[in-house]
Order: structure tokens, then sequence, then C-alpha cells
């Protein structure tokens, strides 16, 4: 059996894992990476193997760096199942659709700068057309339940408390030799006692395990002080007549702001300001959180009793509509606006931080991880000046980080996660989904609980099980 990382690896965008086994090749996600526009590009276009060599995938979630390239993998020869949750299948439904309309659009804007320069036009990687192909390949299983991936392998989806649907992988495999192995696979491990989701559940003893590392070097503020911190920015922000701009991404983070919000106007604690989620994508995941109510906490369900729409609230709006979108800019009053994408890089926030960054009453609340060389990062770290659709803006709002909402387990979290594995079986752990030194930090905690055989990949690199 060999393991080959072909993304994420030493970095948090990606994620792709290569299992060869009984001459079977299985892909654990296939998601897009996320960088300088160039590399990009390039990395996403051309697989380090043949698509129609694949003879299956097992999706751990629908985030766009896990399960984005599916389409062009899909595009480029592969016809195998894609193996993911009924949530995650639903969520890539609206997804994917939404991604394929981005390739598009991001290919006309390049092409038409091309030829101002008199070069060639650029092809989107994979267009609306080329999703529902992959669609119809996916095939949907519960937590819990047995299935086969390939002759003489099995999975088993364990709740990583993530995102809705989201899941690790326990398989099984039964090797030529009549050896059996089991193969873990963490997907995103999200965090205990967040809001809205189940926390995640350990998947049983593993030989060998590929985990992320995003915070692995970091803690995180507890979950329960997210609605007051984020409840002081805002209030800061109203009183000197300021907007709060949220880049959020549309799965996940805009909910479990919603339902903050939602929360504290219940409370009667929310200031009296009108609220926009602009995302259509946004909108449509916030539907399919409606539909998947088995995948809550028993807190949340409880809420559901006194509440029937935790995602809705008298002075929120779902805009869907791309000139009601531009009239936001328009506005003078105070007001909270949560877009897409979470990292800044394409949709509406793009538009409204080039409208909003520069007037100092304003505050960009920033509430999830922001790779490097993204507009995110580059705001995070208050950069004076930052380029916007090549214009140069100075910064001179507020930036709040709010590290409480992140759905991704911080060092502690990791480390109570992995100590579920009895160290005496673990074998190899393989560090991934997080910036060297992240990965680093994490390796040397494992260590020092006596894990043995901590890797950190490089990518490309092979490992012999």
């Amino acid at each position: 059996m060999i393991v080959q990382f072909l993304g994420a690896a030493r970095t948090v965008t990606g994620s792709m894992h290569l299992i060869q086994v009984n001459g079977k090749q299985i892909l654990l996600d296939c998601g897009l990476f996320q960088g300088r526009r160039a590399e990009t590009y390039e990395r996403n276009r051309h697989f380090s193997f043949e698509p129609s060599s694949i003879d299956a995938v097992v999706l751990s979630h629908a985030h766009i760096d896990h399960a984005g390239n599916l389409p062009n993998l899909v595009k480029q020869g592969f016809s195998g199942p894609i193996f993911c949750t009924p949530a995650s299948a639903d969520l890539c439904r609206i997804m994917l659709m939404d991604s394929g309309h981005i390739q598009e659009k991001d290919a006309e804007f390049v092409s038409k700068k091309n030829v101002k320069k008199k070069l060639p036009p650029v092809e989107p990687l994979y267009s609306i057309d080329d999703v529902q192909p992959t669609l119809d390949l996916l095939r949907e299983f519960h937590y819990h339940t047995s299935f086969d991936v390939v002759d003489g392998v099995s999975a088993k989806y364990f709740d990583a408390g993530h995102i809705l649907g989201s899941a690790s992988i326990h398989l099984t495999i039964k090797e030529a030799k009549g050896r059996e192995k089991h193969f873990g696979f963490s997907g995103d491990v999200g965090r205990p006692d967040m809001p809205i989701l189940r926390d995640p559940e350990f998947m049983g003893n593993v030989d060998a395990l590929i985990c992320e590392s995003t915070y692995g070097g970091r803690v995180h503020p507890p979950p329960t002080e997210a609605p007051g911190k984020f409840l002081d920015v805002v209030k800061r922000t109203v009183d000197r007549g300021g907007k709060i701009i949220i880049p959020s991404f549309s799965v996940g983070r805009t909910q479990d702001i919603v339902y903050q919000m939602n929360n504290l106007k219940n409370e009667g604690k929310l200031p009296d300001i009108p609220v926009f989620v602009d995302s259509p994508l946004s909108t449509n995941a916030t539907e399919v959180f409606r539909k998947h109510t088995e995948c809550f906490d028993e807190e949340t369900l409880a809420i559901m009793k006194q509440d029937n729409d935790v995602f809705g609230f008298d002075r929120l709006r779902y805009i869907r509509d791309v000139e009601e979108s531009k009239k936001l800019n328009e506005r003078t009053d105070p007001c909270m606006i949560i877009a897409a994408s979470g990292m800044c890089e394409a949709g509406r926030i793009v538009h409204h931080l080039r409208n909003n960054i520069e007037d100092p009453k304003n505050t960009v609340m920033i509430v999830g991880y922001q790779a490097e060389h993204t507009l995110g990062r580059r705001i995070v770290e208050k950069n004076p000046e930052v380029s916007i659709f090549g214009e140069v803006k100075k910064l001179n709002c507020e930036v709040a980080v709010m590290n409480s909402f992140s759905a991704h387990a911080d060092k502690n979290e990791l480390l109570h996660y992995v100590q579920n594995f009895d160290n005496s079986v673990l074998n190899n752990i393989f560090l991934v989904h997080g910036d060297a030194d992240q990965a680093e930090k994490f390796s040397a905690s494992l260590r020092e609980k006596k894990f043995k055989q901590v890797n950190i990949p490089e990518r490309l690199e092979k490992f012999e099980m």
C-alpha cells in the first residue's frame, strides 16, 4: 500500500491524497488549491496522475478546497463513484455549480485583460456544463454505515463536526496477502461545543492517520466568548456610524454567524441595524442546513422547539440579485454585510471591500482562516495598502479578527482528537492541511505525547505502508 500527498501538503488548500492498494487507486478529496493566480491556475488544471486511472473518490466534505476540483477530474476522464454523506451531496450540488460559474467568469475577466496585452484567451478550469456529469457520480452514505470503495477496501464515515455533513474516514483494507490494515483520514476536524453541529467523533483505532493541522500551533478563544466579542465589535462600529463587512465562507461560517445573531436578537442584545447576507450560494446553503437537521446538536434542536427558524430574523435579508447587491454600496447608514468568498479572493465581498475599507468608521470582521497570498491574509496582517481589482486602496478601517468563530480545531482540540487513538497501534501520522510552521508545532506536541513516526509530507511525496 502506498499513500501519496498531492495537495494540502505544507499548505491549507487543495486537499488531495492518493492511496494505491491491490492494484487500485483511491483519491481522498479532490480540492481546489488557492494562492497566487498563476500557480493556482497551473496546479488546479494539471493532475499528477491520469484521471481515468482513479477507481474511486472518497470525499470528506463539500468545502471547495476539498471538493472543488471534482468537475475537472471528471472532465479529464474520471468516471468512478464519488462517495460522500447525504448533506455533503446536497452541498456539492449547489457549491460545484457556483464554482463552475466562478471559473467561467474568472476566465472571461482574465481573457479580457489578455486581449489588451495581445495574449491568448484563457479557458475556464471547468464550466457549469461540466458539473452535472460530476453530480451524477455522487454516491451517498450516512455516518457509521460501511460501504465498499473498491475490491478489498471498505469505508465508514464518522462525524467530523466541521461543517454540515463533514466526515472523518475510516478505511479497512484487506491486502492481497490476507493482511488487514486500518487507515484514517481526519478530514477537517471541528471544535467541541460549537453551535449547530455535533462534536467530532472518534473513528476507532487505525494503523495510520492523515490528520489536519491548520491551527496545530495556536489556541483559540473558547466558543463561549464568540457572541460577546462579536457584539462588542458590532456595537462600537454602529456607535461611530460605520458598516460591518464580514468576508465569510458561504457554507458553515455564514450559518454560524446568522445563528449567533438570531440568538442575540432573541435575547434583545443585537443593535437594530439591517443585516444582509449578500450571496446566492449562502442563501442556497442555508436551505440545505434547514433540510439536514439530523446533523444538528441537542442544544440547537432544543432551541428550534421555541424558534422554528434559527437562520432568520426580522432585520435579516438574503440577497440573490446582483443589482440589489450593488445598491448596498450606496448605503451610508450603519449595517452589516456578510458576503463570500471567505478569503476575499473572488465574489461579491471583493466589491464591498473595495468600497468600504478606506473609511475609518467601518470594520472588516475576519471570521475564518486566511491562506497565504490572499487578500484576506493581507487584511489580517493590516498592510497599510492593499490591491483590489488592480487599484491600490488604503486600509483605514478597523480590522477585527474573530478566531473564536473558527470551525477548525485548535492545538489543544487537535491533541484531544488524536489522543483518542492508541499510540501502540497508530504507527504513522501524516500532518496535512496546515502551513509548515503550524504542522511542525503540532508534530512536536504529538511527539511529547509519545506518538511515533509523525511525518509532514512534501507535495507529491510517497510513503509505502
